[in-house]
């Protein structure tokens, strides 16, 4: 079986597929990014996953990584190799893959999303738009021929919420859900309302403003932590897939192995 590891800035996502070109995926989980965790409390922690989902250690026959947290991908990277004694494959956007693209500053986690659109849906014969709703808000835009657009990047909708939180006096956590109506009257659900509400309109309004721009409609996939609460709001979205950026890894993985 194949491990797949997506090391961002919030959290870490785990998916386990097996090692031929099927990519779906047979196990997913999330754990927290915490740099302060010592090699022996991921070895542990892994361990305790592996042991929840009856995973036999040995089973897993490859690791690849996509990590934006530089810090943290070393001492993922070491305590796999403890666990299975096999060393992972590291991908970014310098590794071969399918598309075509001349940016010195790309995440790995947008490269995969980009590998993973252009993979899955460039039978759609128009150009893919992947909003990601993780730490940062991004959309990345792939054509059908494999040749990456380019990509807008936001501030995150948690980090926004934090900020706002945090500079607002008398304020408890604020659950992050839809409101019963666009205007609140009390200060949990006003807030509910510009956060759910107004970065839709921001989504929206970038999705067509990138249609503009290409003069094209894009086929638009929702992923990240909090795609679940934006794409049934929308019409715009098309598809969501949480497990997108994995899938990308994966790809990268069969090009690089």
């Amino acid at each position: 079986m194949l491990l797949t590891i997506n090391i961002g800035n919030s959290s870490l996502r785990f998916g386990l597929f097996d090692n031929n070109y099927n990519l779906e995926c047979n196990y997913s989980w999330i754990i927290n990014s915490n740099p302060h965790r010592s090699l022996d409390e991921y070895i542990l922690l892994f361990r305790s996953i592996y042991q929840q989902y009856g995973i036999l250690s040995e089973f897993i026959q490859n690791i690849v990584i996509g990590s934006v947290v530089p810090p943290l991908t070393n001492i993922v990277e070491q305590s796999l190799y403890e666990i299975h004694k096999i060393k992972a494959i590291i991908v970014d956007r310098n590794s071969p893959s399918p598309i075509k693209h001349d940016s010195h500053q790309l995440g790995t986690d947008l490269y995969a999303n980009a590998i993973a659109a252009y993979t899955l849906y460039k039978n759609n014969h128009t150009s893919t738009l992947v909003v990601d709703f993780g730490t940062a808000l991004s959309l990345t835009c792939i054509d059908k021929y494999g040749n990456l657009q380019g990509v807008i990047i936001a501030p995150g909708i948690n980090s926004s919420l934090t900020a706002l939180i945090g500079n607002t006096a008398q304020l408890s956590q604020i659950e992050l859900k839809k409101p019963p109506k666009i205007l609140g009257k009390y200060t949990e659900t006003c807030i509910q309302s510009g956060i759910i509400y107004g970065y839709l309109s921001m989504v929206e309004g970038l999705i067509n403003r990138v249609n503009q721009e290409l003069k094209t409609n894009c086929f638009v996939i929702a992923t990240g932590g909090l795609s679940h609460i934006y794409a049934p709001l929308t019409k715009k979205i098309h598809i969501k897939d949480k497990l997108h950026t994995i899938k990308g890894l994966k790809i990268l993985f069969h090009w690089n192995h």
